[in-house]
């Protein structure tokens, strides 16, 4: 898989395919088992993939057999994978290649649509009672795509993969948008002036009910997962469970209480604010594009540290003259290139990063970088570890 086949994660745009009809293809070959379980899909900028692992352990609370697919994955590819929390078995990955690796091989799906027909095949196998289903980028023309969910999640509108989806809110709503099917219930987690005609429009549309759920009067709900940006996030899951409940889905309210509070024990989230060691305190958080690092520094401020270390690494198509305004001045930098084609060179790093009076060494690699940086730090200061998904995986 890896090998043979384009992975967006890892070379970028060679592997983003702007058409549904291969997945398509893809799902006929192995009987259509997206129709096989229900399912909800959550599209989004930022906090798609954290709302889906809120939903899934909620639905997991309330005694459901959940089947969970997100991207990408941090160490282990079989993370995209999940039933009830527990990864697809390493031979039912390789199970899977090999019955269909003359069909995949010939038409060069990609990485991502493969995976997707994957994860739809095990989840129908199985038998899932329903699956959380992520999508992997945009929406309208992702392979994630060819499911009719219970409900449609859009969490939130940023500009990133702008090469893609459009350089403008309003673009990228309407690919994500692309997800509202007929008669399906959507929820938009955050209210956005320059969106919400976008949204609004489509659901008519498509004759679906439109929740904002930042407008909903909801109970408040507290969540293991640290990140203060999280509070948004369980506005969306508790809009979905709204929606799924009033489908005759039965999720008591203890069970959305405890799912909310259990997310890491049942799905094993990692590299959302995790606090990785407390002397000196380490923190990671995946945050990559401008919404993302604006909450991760806002929550940072609140931290009591003597000295800031941050172990920087990122994909060579990020803006830097965007984000790189967004870091502290004050903290000491530890530029390092992420282990994947996509990886921008630390020394480039670097020097971009000295136009902003961000200023630190260069390394050989990510751990190296991490490593010299729990070194210089005493007991009180503390270290940050992020830019990228593929930075943090290196450490976690």
């Amino acid at each position: 898989m890896f090998q043979q086949l384009p992975m967006y994660q890892r070379v970028g745009a060679q592997a983003f395919k702007k058409d549904l009809s291969r997945t398509i293809k893809l799902a006929e070959h192995l009987g259509n088992p997206h129709k096989e379980f229900k399912s909800v899909h959550i599209a989004g900028t930022n906090g798609k993939g954290s709302t889906s692992h809120m939903l899934a352990s909620v639905l997991q609370e309330a005694g459901y057999k959940v089947g969970l697919y997100t991207s990408p994955h941090l160490k282990d590819f079989r993370e995209r994978i999940k039933v009830n929390g527990e990864f697809i078995l390493k031979k039912t990955v390789t199970g899977f290649i090999n019955e269909h690796k003359d069909f995949l091989t010939e038409n060069k799906f990609s990485f991502f649509e493969m995976t997707v027909g994957m994860a739809f095949d095990h989840f129908a196998r199985v038998k899932v009672d329903i699956a959380i289903i992520e999508v992997g980028l945009g929406g309208r023309l992702d392979s994630t795509n060819i499911i009719t969910p219970e409900v449609s999640v859009i969490t939130n509108i940023g500009l990133d993969h702008t090469a893609f989806l459009g350089d403008t809110l309003p673009e990228i709503a309407s690919e994500k948008a692309g997800i509202i099917k007929d008669n399906i219930p959507v929820i938009i987690g955050e209210k956005q002036k320059e969106t919400t005609k976008i949204f609004t429009e489509k659901a008519q549309q498509h004759n679906s009910e439109i929740y904002f759920a930042q407008d909903l009067k909801l109970p408040k709900y507290h969540t293991d997962l640290k990140g203060d940006y999280q509070n948004k996030n369980i506005k969306s899951v508790i809009a979905a469970v709204k929606v799924l409940r009033e489908k005759g889905w039965e999720i008591p309210e203890e069970c959305l209480k405890n799912g909310l509070n259990s997310v890491k024990l049942h799905t094993s989230l990692q590299g959302r604010w995790d606090i990785l060691k407390e002397k000196p305190k380490v923190i990671c958080d995946t945050a990559h594009n401008t919404e993302g690092l604006t909450l991760v520094f806002k929550q940072l401020k609140k931290e009591k540290f003597q000295h800031l270390h941050i172990v920087l690494g990122v994909v060579n198509d990020k803006d830097l003259n965007k984000i790189l305004p967004l870091f502290p001045k004050t903290a000491i930098y530890y530029f390092s290139k992420p282990e994947v084609p996509r990886g921008l060179e630390a020394e480039i790093l670097q020097e971009k990063a000295a136009e902003f009076s961000l200023e630190g060494r260069v390394f050989n690699s990510v751990s190296e970088a991490y490593d010299s940086a729990v070194d210089a730090a005493l007991d009180e200061d503390l270290v940050f570890v992020g830019g990228s998904t593929f930075t943090v995986a290196e450490i976690i």
